[in-house]
């Protein structure tokens, strides 16, 4: 798995699609991601420092998981299945355990950012990634 950091965020309101392209941590391998306009802004709200007068979504589950006395250990983008790609969020209990969560990876980021967890990707869903944009026009 390599390390990844979110590097930009793309917003086009006109669009619903926005784009997110996370890079390699010590390297210069990137992987761009489409996602809603929502998860998006999410992202670039919290990284900009902005606190709402109420939480929003992801606050609000980042909020539940420490007050359950656990805590985001990582993200972990695994899957890239027909331009899809899948993630899980890796959550340690106040047992020491961890528990595998199945997520979108927008909102596996969004928590990312509040919770300060890396984001890892396999090796592959990055390489795979990198030959379709190559093909693409």
């Amino acid at each position: 798995m390599v390390e990844m950091e979110l590097n930009k965020i793309v917003i086009d309101e006109k669009r619903h699609d926005q784009l997110i392209v996370l890079k390699e941590k010590n390297g210069e391998r990137i992987l761009p991601i489409v996602i809603g306009l929502a998860e998006a802004s999410a992202i670039k709200l919290k990284i900009s420092g902005f606190n709402p007068p109420r939480p929003l979504t992801h606050d609000l589950m980042h909020t539940t998981i420490e007050n359950l006395e656990a805590k985001i250990e990582k993200i972990i983008i695994d899957r890239l299945e027909e331009n899809t790609f899948h993630a899980k969020l890796v959550v340690k209990t106040s047992k020491g355990e961890s528990k595998v969560i199945d997520a979108r990876p927008s909102d596996s980021i969004a928590l990312a950012v509040r919770s300060h967890s890396p984001i890892f990707v396999e090796d592959a869903i990055i390489n795979q990634a990198n030959t379709f944009n190559k093909d693409k026009p």
